[in-house]
This record gives C-alpha cells, sequence and structure tokens, in this order.
C-alpha cells in the first residue's frame, strides 16, 4: 500500500506540472502564433476565407497537423521535419510562404520554432463546420467562479482555535482537517527572521538580528520591515515584472528608453508609501487625467502612465495604421494581464473561446488607446512612429535631469548639421527623380541612393532626440515616458480576423460592457476613455481586480497562489484552492483602503506562514502539491536577492537609491548588436547598489539575472520560473561578480576578527543567520588549516570559503 500510495503521489505531481504546463503553452500558443497564422495564412487557408491552397488549412489544430498536398505541416516537437517551418523561413525557393512576399521576420520564425519543439499545442477544435467567426460571450461563463462578485464569507470553525487565532488560519486549518491533515510546528525563530526578511526587504537579516529575535518580537520585527526602504524596494520589483518594465525596445530596432528609470522609481516609492492599490492602478492607466494638488503630484502622475508606454513595439513598421493597431493590441494585454488576470487581448481576431470579452469589447479599447498618445522617446523617424517624443515634466528642486543641456553653440551646431542633412536629402532624391525620368536608373545607383539615405537617416534620429531633450536655450528637460490625450479622438474598425486591411464596421470607443457595473459602456466623446477605463478596473463591484491583487501577494509569500495561474482567472485557469479564503482576503482588502501593507501584515503573522517547511511523509501521500499548506514552502532567493545577499554579507552593498540608470548615461540610444556597440560596457552587474537598480535591456541582460529566472521584460509575469540547471552552478563558481563578493566577504571577516574560529562562526552567522553546527565548524577549519599547496596564502584560502559559502545551496534557499 505504501509503494502504491508513493507512485499515485508521484502521478498527481506529475499531472499538476503536465497541467500547468499546458496553460502557459496554451498562452504562448494564443499570444506569439495564432495572430500570425491568422495575418499571413488564413487568407488561403482557412475555412473562413474559402479557401485551402494546396489542400492546406491552418485554421484548426488537426488541419494544420494533417497538413495538404505535401504532407503535415507542424511535426509536433520535430521542427526539422516541420514544412511550415521550413516555408516561413523561405528554405526551399519552391516553398516560399507567404508567397511573393519578404521572409518573415526572425523573431517569428524563432517563436514558431519554440512552439513546435514544445509539442505545438494548441487549443483549437476542428473548424469544418465553422463558416463564420463565433458572435457573442463565450457559453456559461457567468458560471464561472472569478466572474462572480466575491461573497462575504465568516471564517469557519474549527477544533483548534489556540492554533487558528486568525480568520486566514480557521480557513486553512479547517481544509487541513477535511484532508486528514495537521499542520507543522512553528519554524526556528531564526529560519522565520530569515524568511520574512527575504520575503519583506529581499535581504538578508542584519548582522546580529537573529541572536536577538524572538517570537513575542515578531509583530515589531515585521512593521519595522514594512517600514524600511527595502519594503519598496521588493515590492516594487514584483510590480515591475508585471509592468514588463525594460529600458530598451527589443525586437528587431532594440533602441534604449533612457527615461523609463523614472517610472522604476515611481513604482518603488508607490510601494514605500503605501499607496492605495485602486489609486496605484487609476494613476498608471490615466495619470495625466487626474487631478494633481501641486507641480510635484503633477509630475508623479505623468510618470505613473509610463506602464502604458514601456513596451516592445514594431519599430521598424511603416504602416501607421498597422503600428497603432499593434502599440494598442499590446497595452490592452498588458493592463488586461496584469490588472485583471485576463486576456482580453485574443479577442482581436475572434470572440474569445472562454473568456467572456468579444471582439466589439476589444475594438471598444483598442479606440481608446488608439486615442491616446503614447510617448515613449525613440528618435527612430517614420510616420508610423507617433511616439518619438517624450513627455515634459515640471521643473522642480532638486530634480535628476541625466540629459546634458546644450550651450548656445552646441544647439546652433546641432541645428545646423540637421539642415545640411535635410538639404543634402532633397537634393539627392531630387537627382534620383531626374535620373529615373530620364532612364539612368541603374543598379550601382539605387545601392549608393539607397547607402546615402540610411546613413543621412542613422545621421538625423540621434540630432532630432538632441533637440527633444532641450528647450529652445539648449536647457536640459525633465523628461519622461507617459501617455496623453491624442489630438483626435477615433473609434476604431473591428477588423476581420485583426487584418488592418480587413475593416467591418466601426466600434464606438466603451469600456467592456461585461459585469453590469455602472463605470461600463461608451465613453465621453471629448475623452479617450482611459480615466472610465481606470475606473472600471477599480470599480469596488469589479470581480476580478481586488482578487488578482490579493493572490499576487499570496504567491510572493507562499510560494503559490491561492489560484495558481497568477496571470489567468479564466476558465482555462486554474481553480482557487481556497475560494473562501480568496473572496474573504479581497473584500477585506478593499475594506483596508487597498492597502499592500496591511495585507502583507495579516498574512505573515499567520500561524499558516509561521509554519516550519519540515517534509512529512503522511501529508506528502495526501497532498504532494502542499495545495492545503501543511507546511511553509521552501523557495530559491529570486536573481536579486540572491546578488543583493551577496552584497550585503559581503559588506558592499550601497542601499541608497542609484540617481537615474546606466541606460540614461549612454550616449548613443542604438543598443543594436549589443557585442558591437561600445557604448554599452560588458559588465552590467558591476554596480554595489541594490539590483532592482542594474540596467534591464531587452535581450541583453546582466548575466546574474539571466542565469536565475529573471522575469522576461517583454511580457506581464507575475509568477517567474524557478529553474535548476548546470549553468548557475556554473555562474556561481566563475563568475567575476561572485568572485568579487568572496573577496570582499573575506576582507570583512579579516577586518572583524584574527580568530580563525571566530571567522567562520561568523561567516555562517552572516551568510545563513545561524552558527555553523559541529561537522560544518570542523570541515571549514580542516579546510584553512589544509591549504592546497605551501604556496596559498590564508587570505587565499578564508575568500575560498567565502566563495564555497556563498555557492551553497542553503545560501540561495529559504526555508
Amino acid at each position: 500500500m505504501k509503494t502504491t500510495t508513493s507512485h499515485l503521489s508521484l502521478v498527481l505531481v506529475s499531472l499538476s506540472f503536465a497541467w500547468a504546463a499546458e496553460r502557459e503553452s496554451f498562452d504562448f500558443f494564443e499570444t506569439k502564433i495564432r495572430p500570425v497564422l491568422i495575418e499571413h495564412c488564413y487568407e488561403c487557408h482557412s475555412v473562413e476565407s474559402g479557401k485551402a491552397k494546396g489542400g492546406l488549412r491552418v485554421d484548426d489544430r488537426e488541419a494544420l497537423r494533417e497538413g495538404g498536398d505535401l504532407g503535415p505541416a507542424v511535426a509536433p516537437g520535430k521542427p526539422e521535419e516541420s514544412l511550415l517551418l521550413s516555408a516561413i523561413r523561405h528554405e526551399d525557393p519552391d516553398l516560399e510562404m507567404p508567397p511573393r512576399k519578404p521572409r518573415l521576420p526572425d523573431a517569428i520564425s524563432a517563436d514558431l520554432e519554440t512552439w513546435i519543439a514544445s509539442g505545438a499545442p494548441d487549443p483549437r477544435e476542428p473548424a469544418a463546420d465553422q463558416t463564420v467567426p463565433s458572435s457573442g460571450r463565450a457559453a456559461g461563463w457567468q458560471d464561472h467562479w472569478s466572474y462572480r462578485p466575491p461573497v462575504p464569507v465568516a471564517p469557519p470553525k474549527v477544533d483548534d482555535e489556540a492554533w487558528a487565532g486568525t480568520a486566514v488560519d480557521r480557513f486553512v486549518y479547517a481544509r487541513l482537517q477535511s484532508a486528514g491533515l495537521t499542520p507543522s510546528p512553528e519554524a526556528e525563530p531564526t529560519t522565520l527572521l530569515r524568511r520574512l526578511s527575504f520575503a519583506l526587504t529581499g535581504l538578508p537579516p542584519a548582522p546580529g538580528a537573529a541572536a536577538d529575535f524572538t517570537p513575542d518580537k515578531l509583530e515589531a520585527v515585521v512593521d519595522e520591515m514594512l517600514a524600511s526602504e527595502g519594503f519598496g524596494v521588493r515590492w516594487g520589483r514584483h510590480w515591475l515584472d508585471v509592468a514588463r518594465y525594460a529600458e530598451s525596445n527589443g525586437k528587431e530596432a532594440n533602441i534604449s528608453y533612457p527615461h523609463a528609470w523614472r517610472y522604476r522609481d515611481y513604482v518603488i516609492e508607490a510601494f514605500a508609501a503605501d499607496l492605495p492599490y485602486d489609486r496605484f492602478l487609476r494613476e498608471q492607466i490615466a495619470g495625466d487625467l487626474m487631478e494633481a494638488s501641486d507641480e510635484s503630484e503633477r509630475a508623479r502622475l505623468l510618470i505613473a502612465t509610463g506602464f502604458l508606454a514601456l513596451g516592445p513595439k514594431g519599430l521598424s513598421e511603416t504602416n501607421p495604421v498597422q503600428f497603432a493597431a499593434d502599440v494598442a493590441d499590446e497595452q490592452i494585454d498588458a493592463f488586461s494581464r496584469g490588472m485583471l488576470a485576463s486576456s482580453i487581448a485574443c479577442a482581436r481576431c475572434h470572440d474569445h473561446k472562454s473568456d467572456p470579452f468579444t471582439m466589439t469589447d476589444y475594438y471598444a479599447l483598442a479606440g481608446v488607446f488608439k486615442s491616446t498618445e503614447t510617448r515613449f522617446g525613440t528618435w527612430i523617424d517614420s510616420e508610423s512612429n507617433q511616439g518619438s517624443k517624450l513627455i515634459p515634466l515640471p521643473s522642480l528642486p532638486g530634480q535628476l535631469i541625466p540629459n546634458p543641456s546644450l550651450t548656445k553653440k552646441e544647439l546652433a551646431e546641432v541645428k545646423a548639421k540637421l539642415a545640411a542633412l535635410d538639404a543634402e536629402e532633397a537634393e539627392r532624391k531630387k537627382a534620383a527623380e531626374i535620373a529615373m525620368a530620364e532612364g539612368r536608373d541603374r543598379q550601382e545607383d539605387f545601392n549608393e541612393m539607397l547607402r546615402n539615405a540610411l546613413r543621412i537617416y542613422w545621421s538625423r534620429g540621434p540630432l532630432v532626440g538632441k533637440l527633444d531633450t532641450v528647450d529652445e536655450e539648449g536647457r536640459a528637460l525633465p523628461l519622461c515616458m507617459g501617455a496623453l490625450e491624442a489630438e483626435a479622438m477615433v473609434h476604431s474598425p473591428r477588423y476581420e480576423r485583426g487584418e488592418i486591411n480587413h475593416p467591418a464596421e466601426t466600434v464606438p470607443r466603451g469600456v467592456p460592457s461585461v459585469f453590469s457595473l455602472e463605470s461600463e459602456g461608451e465613453v465621453p466623446a471629448d475623452t479617450s476613455g482611459r480615466l472610465e477605463l481606470a475606473r472600471w478596473i477599480t470599480d469596488p463591484q469589479h470581480p476580478l481586480t481586488a482578487r488578482v491583487m490579493v493572490n499576487r501577494i499570496w504567491s510572493h509569500l507562499f510560494g503559490e497562489g491561492l489560484v495558481t495561474t497568477v496571470d489567468n482567472f479564466g476558465p482555462t485557469g486554474a481553480a482557487p484552492s481556497h475560494p473562501e479564503l480568496l473572496d474573504y482576503l479581497a473584500i477585506r482588502f478593499q475594506e483596508n483602503g487597498w492597502s499592500v501593507k496591511q495585507l502583507v501584515r495579516e498574512l505573515v503573522l499567520t500561524r499558516t506562514y509561521c509554519q516550519a517547511s519540515t517534509w512529512r511523509e503522511d501529508s506528502f501521500a495526501k497532498d504532494p502539491d502542499n495545495r492545503l499548506l501543511w507546511r511553509h514552502p521552501k523557495d530559491r532567493l529570486d536573481a536579486e536577492v540572491i546578488r543583493d545577499a551577496m552584497l550585503a554579507v559581503s559588506g558592499e552593498l550601497d542601499l541608497s537609491p542609484r540617481p537615474g540608470s546606466l541606460v540614461a548615461g549612454l550616449t548613443s540610444q542604438s543598443i543594436g548588436i549589443l557585442p558591437l556597440n561600445k557604448d554599452v560596457p560588458h559588465d552590467l552587474d558591476g554596480s554595489l547598489h541594490r539590483s532592482v537598480y542594474l540596467p534591464v535591456l531587452r535581450d541583453h541582460m546582466p548575466d546574474i539575472l539571466r542565469h536565475f529566472d529573471f522575469a522576461e521584460p517583454s511580457l506581464v509575469v507575475g509568477r517567474r520560473d524557478t529553474t535548476n540547471v548546470p549553468s548557475q552552478a556554473l555562474y556561481l563558481m566563475n563568475s567575476d561578480f561572485v568572485r568579487a563578493r568572496a573577496e570582499g566577504f573575506a576582507r570583512r571577516l579579516a577586518n572583524e576578527s584574527s580568530d580563525p574560529e571566530t571567522r567562520i562562526r561568523r561567516a555562517f552567522e552572516l551568510c545563513f543567520s545561524r552558527p555553523p553546527d559541529a561537522v560544518e565548524a570542523e570541515l571549514a577549519r580542516n579546510y584553512l588549516e589544509t591549504p592546497e599547496n605551501p604556496d596559498t596564502t590564508a587570505t587565499e584560502m578564508l575568500t575560498r570559503l567565502c566563495h564555497a559559502l556563498l555557492a551553497s545551496a542553503d545560501f540561495r534557499i529559504v526555508d
């Protein structure tokens, strides 16, 4: 029976991983693959178009896999055998798709390869009987738990009220009891202190704090951590994952965002100040439309709208209609996934198959964002790029302005260079027109014209960028990324299959009319509708907003959300493990003024949070995923926390906020092919400030962030992956950053004491908030006393010991 139970547990664990992976794979298909098929393939290969050229249809899963006259288009798990991938890469001149058009960008083929290699997961059912797109909201959506308002529920009565002293504990204990489980004992004080410190501040406990900590001091210690600057840094970074924060555009034109850091600082300050969460969301959607009490608040509200400007954009897109549609789509996806854990952007091409959002809802929102001027501050100069400028901020005392002023001479030189380039461009254009009229348009002339056009283009951009950062006198302007009302308010057409070449009826701007809220419906004619959208998102009756944030907070504290799919509350997501508890906390969150700090405080003071993480075989057999919370999970530290902890124990950490950003100091905005760009330093890890201030360049991350599962900055990421792969061990062994921290750690120990025993004890206390046990102390002592060769100094041996401790599993795992 014991063996059978163990096998059953293994099966359950495997299934849970499989289900989670399937949901994530479907999300990848919906956001990366389906739009490509619709835009580039449906016209010739779908029921909807009435065509199946070559016998191939790509509008349902089975048809795509079965393929056409040439065989299967997709071989799941085998990209090299998939004709679809070969065709879009133009590998065979007789099989190039789309036909008679340029090859699709490498990023698209890379996404297709990733999708096929992962098994080509595709949620679409056969479309043989479908002649028109589905219409209306998904059947039965009203019955889904997350679309019904939270219901007030009294905490259940339990047998052991001494243990279940809080409402949260009673909900948890009742579920444990019903499953025949019992909670774990309380964690050791030093273990609990370390857990709390990393969870609330992202740093290890202060030296000596563990020796003074006792359970009766728990509330006071928690309050001190909540009031610390570290709380804003730690919890602000959680939101930056959701906000897809980055300091460059990524994609084909990886241009830097030198003013993105202002949004980063806004988020950190908001969490530090415990800005009510509903206000926090409204500011990011429509801060420019909200009233400000003074110029300082006006600047803060403008910076908040950077949320809408941070996403990656197709800067190489030359069609302004397509560019505007894609920017609006990215904004819809970011706010709906980040704030509502819903994929409204999936309704761009068709009514959502499971969530209650239709194409009408989508294009009503598209009109809202098309009536918004998104300013992201790149200097690429094209008709489609409406966001090349930035937002000027009110000038304030002590305000950091990293962009330099220009002297009158420098300002004149920039203007003169621009005028010369414009004159040259006009002259060359005229010469080319004359040559074409006279029939002298040879290939070599065309090549020369193209080279000159590109030279003028890339020379002109940085000059225009310089002028945009100063006033008429050359004085540097304080600037930010963000959003403003557009000059003209527009409605968006509904595009068939999401294609701009197939516009249908016009959809009035508005907020989705889904939940019968007063905040829903069309918006005033003279506004974009962003303020109305912000009010809808934060409507106290909205069934999603409070639940989603409560679940995010729970996930960061307990390792998993009550709903494990933190970014998907729809029918394809997971059900809550404790639905009554989620509703109780969502209602309480709102009643307490949407205070993040108050909710965090309430949760970490529960007996549930303070449990030990000890594994128990009998409990594991009944609940292998620990969904019922019979123990506290062990967690690996996030990438930034590992780095900050190394700096902290070595005594080198600079806790002051880094002014601006490394990216703001680059002389060129062109990130491009980074190894060839001498303006970008090779070592992006070099700062001694906290890791939240490291540069976040899409496609070029600091090494430690890249190796330890940093959030993909182009996507909404509510929960990071946690991997354990060989490259992490190699980084810890060979990284210049880790070696430098080991040397700093050894210097600290040597400066504090000359006694080897004291150094060993101090090293363990700093790294693990505990003294070494007898075996660890003996091993460390023997190591220090037994150098590898006579030339190895005592300092080198101490450094190597410190390196081993920093690279140990105990250093990066929290019980």
